[in-house]
């Protein structure tokens, strides 16, 4: 497995992967698979700023994780929020925390602090993923989505990845092409 910063011609392949996601579950809240055009509007848009990185098994796509704002207020900067997805074809493999691990020492090089991702409940594989990377559960939202005739909670988990120093630096914007 080789971990790597995504690329445009990425789009296909994580469009692929996403949209069984998004068509067949509520993991995600989009009830319409994006283009592979919008895969790659979005990667143009997040990496700019943020890590995006694609795990590749034997030159396919494996899976994708990557970090944007937790929120837009200013104070909220040293935070981000994290997401994985791995295909289907490659699922239980590692790939999830091969990413996971790579996307979490790049934000601390960065100037992050705090990682939270939202789950929706229930997805035991998911939380499993996070808990055993030490996120921790911290909240959760009841009743939030409506999708495939039926309502459901997300619960949000935490996970400390900087110092939490008095002064921190400013985060660092990500260059994807160091």
């Amino acid at each position: 497995m080789r971990i790597r910063a995504v690329t445009a011609s990425d789009a296909d392949e994580i469009a692929a992967i996403y949209a069984p996601i998004v068509r067949d579950t509520a993991i995600s809240f989009e009830t319409e698979p994006p283009t592979s055009a919008e895969i790659g509007s979005r990667i143009a848009h997040i990496a700019k700023r943020f890590p995006w990185l694609v795990a590749e098994v034997d030159g396919r796509v494996a899976g994708y994780a990557y970090a944007c704002p937790h929120r837009d207020r200013a104070a909220y900067r040293w935070s981000v929020d994290v997401t994985v997805y791995v295909h289907s074809d490659f699922r239980r493999r590692g790939v999830g925390e091969a990413l996971y691990r790579d996307l979490f020492h790049q934000l601390r090089q960065l100037g992050y602090q705090s990682a939270f991702a939202g789950i929706t409940l229930p997805n035991p594989a998911s939380v499993g993923l996070h808990e055993s990377l030490g996120f921790r559960p911290i909240g959760m939202y009841e009743r939030v989505g409506f999708k495939h005739g039926s309502w459901h909670n997300t619960g949000w988990w935490g996970l400390a990845i900087g110092d939490f120093e008095d002064s921190p630096r400013e985060p660092a914007p990500h260059n994807q092409d160091k």
